[in-house]
């Protein structure tokens, strides 16, 4: 009975190293971006996986609408949008 203890015991060390290394920290990113992607709203900055950069103009159920230009409206689903960007405070001219 040691004997086979002694045998499954670097399997479950290994298991327990990929748990804690990349499916959990993974799922915690899933769960950041969902909670991300739950809470945006008008007027919002984002950028997309596809590196479009725009600002919330209408937000539909699964879908946002975004502005990236001058007139230019695009439809993107909302798993698609990678980043909330956080408006920085202009530096002051000296």
């Amino acid at each position: 009975m040691g004997m086979l203890l002694a045998n499954l015991l670097p399997f479950v060390a290994i298991i327990a190293i990929f748990y804690f290394l990349l499916i959990r920290p993974q799922q915690k990113r899933q769960k950041e971006h969902k909670a991300m992607v739950t809470n945006l709203k008008k007027g919002d900055t984002v950028v997309t996986y596809g590196g479009l950069i725009g600002k919330i103009t209408k937000v539909a159920d699964d879908e946002v609408q975004i502005e990236s230009g001058e007139n230019v409206r695009l439809r993107i689903v909302r798993s698609m949008i990678m980043e909330v960007k956080v408006p920085t405070a202009t530096p002051a001219n000296d």
